[in-house]
This record gives C-alpha cells, structure tokens and sequence, in this order.
C-alpha cells in the first residue's frame, strides 16, 4: 500500500506493472543534523530521519534505532553507491520487506504511468519474510506472466539462471524487467517441485475493467471483471454498473481473482458503488489513530452480489471484498486471499532516489487485521489444478459456466436472489 498525499496505494513491489503516484515532499532537518548537508552521508540521515518519525513500528524491531543512525553515519563512503548499500543495509534491519530504498534508476522505474501501459512480463513479487525468496502475489491478466502460467503464490528460485535465495526485491527487477520482445527465464517452485519458465517481455495495455451480461441459469446476470486498481478503475466500473443496469440484470459477480491491487481511492470509490451505508476500511498508524473511510449514500445498485476471490487477491481487493463481506453486503466464494494489510508512504528523496516506508496498517469494518492472514471466503470452492490449466490456456472460459468458482458464485446468487424476492413480497 502506498500512501501519497491523500493517495493510498496498495500492492506490493511491482515488476513493471504498478501505477504508482508519487510525492516529492522532502524531509526537514533540525540544526544538529545539518553538517551533514551536501554530503554522501545527506542520504542516510534523510532517509533515517523518515523512519523516525513515519515508521508504523516505534520499537524500530526491537533496535536502538538512534545507535543505528550514528553507526552509519560514522561511516567513511567514497561513491553513491557504497550509499545506497549501506541505506538498503540499514532498512534490512527492520525486518520488513515493503520498507524499502530505490536507487534512482528503480525509482524512476516504479513510477510507471497512470495510463495503463506497462513494460515487462506482468507480475507484481514481495520478499518472502520466512523462505527469505521471492514469490509471486499475482500476474496480471493478459501478460506474458499469465499466459506463460505463473500463479499467485509461485516461488521464484531462479531469474535466468541467479539463485534467488536473499535477494532483494529490488535487484530481483532489475533482472526481470527488459526491453520487449527479449526473453527472461523464471524458475518457479510449486508444491515443492522445479519448473523453468521462459516468458517474453512485452508492453501491455491494461483495462483494469471488463464486464458482460451472462446468460445464466437464473436469468441476465452482471459480470464484471476487475484486475487491478487503477487510477481509471472508478470511471470504468461506474459504467460498467450503468450499463448493467440498463440492461435490467438480476445479479451481479464481480471477479477479483488474481487482482494485486492498486490504488486506495479507487478501491474506497468502488466500495461506494456497492454499499449504501456504513464504514470501508480504517487505518491504523504508530500513535494507533484511526482514520475511517465510509460509504456516503451513493450506491448505484443493491440488486445480490457475489464476490470471487483467491490466492492472488491483494491489498486494496482486500479492502473491497472485506467491507462488503462485512457489511453482508456480498457473499465471497474462492478461496483465500493473499493477506497484505500493511500501508507505505513511498516519497522522492534528495538525489532522485526513492524511499517505500510502512506508516500504518488497515483493518476491515470489522476490525479484522489481515495482514498475512487473508480474508477467508464465505464459501470455499478450491480450483484443480487441471481446472486451473483450462482456464489459463483459453481465457474466454473465465467467468463462464465451464469455470468452476463462477459457477458456485451463481449458485449462491440464485440463493440471493429468491431470498430478495421473498423478503420484499
């Protein structure tokens, strides 16, 4: 999740794929500090001076983080790069991998345009805190990621042949990003077994929403595909809930499988669409403030919902599904989602490089603290993994009755349905 300005994003490290609005906001040093200006060591007290004051955890992982401070700046550097090590060195010790520095080069790399058109493979990856390796959270639909056959939760062991055991997020990037057209080969371990992936780089064009009337058992039904939170997410729901409606729908899906997430405000609008009163999500900082967003009496529908959701739904998916299942506003089917409860403030530092620091964590209506744990669907429909590999190679059969979760998720609409008709008789 990314915080900036009243911006929120949400996801975790992307691959060439995040669109990602950033401050330029600098930080403001006392007198005591200001002998180290104008020099290679400016960095590391800029970037130690935000962790002080932002950093959601102020036991800094159990470190005297004032002792820390004066062992690097203690330190003799000859060039930026020796800087830069030492930052990345100095975060490490937090313990957390979504705290993180950007050199210039990957800063200027994470700040892709709001337009949807991205440059790489189509993968958003974090540091698995345990394993210490890579994995996927979710490749975004119509990828090379995703029509190679990547998953959420897929361990990346290799990128080209470089083990990836310890290796930051950062580099990881750099070794998977390229020019399109040119190839990267992934090693990816699922359930304990190898497999090498040869996946080329391409620019993508993302519509983060694609919605249909189905033809079902119970009659017109909405479907609307969501895949990522992006800045023109709003807009494209809104309409595509418009135009259901016209179209006089009997229920609605939406599908967040597989869907990272994005940006915060999108994520609160969306929610508004859905839900006529009560609260979204809130947000928890180091001093535990909380700041609630709500519905406001603007919902474009209250016709049965039903809400897909996996293993690759992240961050500000989670905050939708969670609010409506909350709010018993959608029943959820699937299973699992990813658990990435956790908020970054992601600001320009002084030379052009960039700093992500976790500032808060949000938590569902209901107070749930997801972060790790998930949000757990209402109805439980796990995909086999030949049922997975149809859905992958011909994509046309998502969202179809030859897609097993969808068709659980009509079921349980019908459910929904009848239930409405006889309580309104």
């Amino acid at each position: 999740m990314v915080i900036t300005k009243s911006r929120i994003f949400l996801g975790a490290t992307a691959v060439a794929l995040s669109t990602v609005a950033v401050t330029t906001a600098g930080i403001h040093f006392s007198r005591s500090q200001a002998h180290i200006q104008n020099s290679p060591k400016e960095l590391v007290d800029e970037v130690w001076q935000i962790i002080n004051h932002q950093y959601v955890d102020t036991n800094f992982n159990n470190l005297n983080w004032q002792e820390v401070r004066q062992e690097y700046l203690e330190r003799s550097y000859t060039d930026q790069e020796q800087v830069y090590d030492a930052v990345r060195e100095m975060l490490e010790q937090l313990g957390d991998p979504y705290t993180r520095f950007m050199d210039p080069e990957e800063f200027k790399n994470m700040q892709i345009d709001t337009s949807g058109e991205l440059t790489g493979v189509g993968i958003q990856i974090a540091k698995d805190e345990e394993t210490d390796r890579l994995i996927v959270i979710a490749p975004i639909e119509d990828t090379p990621a995703f029509a190679a056959g990547i998953i959420a939760k897929d361990i990346i062991k290799e990128i080209d042949g470089t083990d990836t055991k310890g290796m930051d997020v950062n580099e990881a990037v750099k070794l998977i990003r390229g020019k399109p057209g040119s190839k990267v080969t992934l090693t990816i371990e699922r359930d304990g077994a190898a497999q090498d992936y040869e996946i080329v780089r391409a620019r993508i064009q993302i519509h983060p929403v694609r919605a249909r009337v189905s033809n079902t058992p119970v009659g017109d039904v909405g479907y609307i595909r969501l895949t990522q939170f992006s800045a023109q997410a709003s807009k494209e729901m809104r309409d595509a809930i418009k135009d259901l409606e016209k179209e006089g729908v009997t229920g609605y899906v939406l599908d967040l499988r597989s869907n990272p997430g994005g940006l915060l405000y999108s994520s609160i609008d969306i929610a508004r669409m859905w839900l006529e009163e009560g609260s979204i999500v809130s947000t928890v900082d180091r001093g535990g403030e909380r700041e609630r967003k709500a519905a406001n009496n603007s919902a474009l529908t209250d016709k049965p919902l039903t809400i897909l959701v996996d293993g690759g739904s992240a961050s500000a998916s989670e905050i939708l599904s969670g609010a409506l299942q909350d709010n018993k506003r959608a029943v959820l089917v699937g299973t699992k989602t990813f658990g990435k409860g956790l908020v970054q403030s992601v600001r320009r530092l002084g030379d052009g490089s960039g700093l992500a620091v976790t500032i808060a964590k949000y938590l569902t209506p209901s107070g749930r603290d997801i972060h790790k744990e998930g949000i757990a669907p209402d109805i439980i429909v796990e995909l086999k993994e030949a049922e997975r590999e149809k859905l992958q190679s011909d994509r046309d059969l998502i969202g179809t009755l030859e897609d097993p979760q969808f068709l659980k998720a009509i079921e349980i609409l019908d459910q929904e349905i009848r239930a409405q008709k006889n309580s309104s008789k």
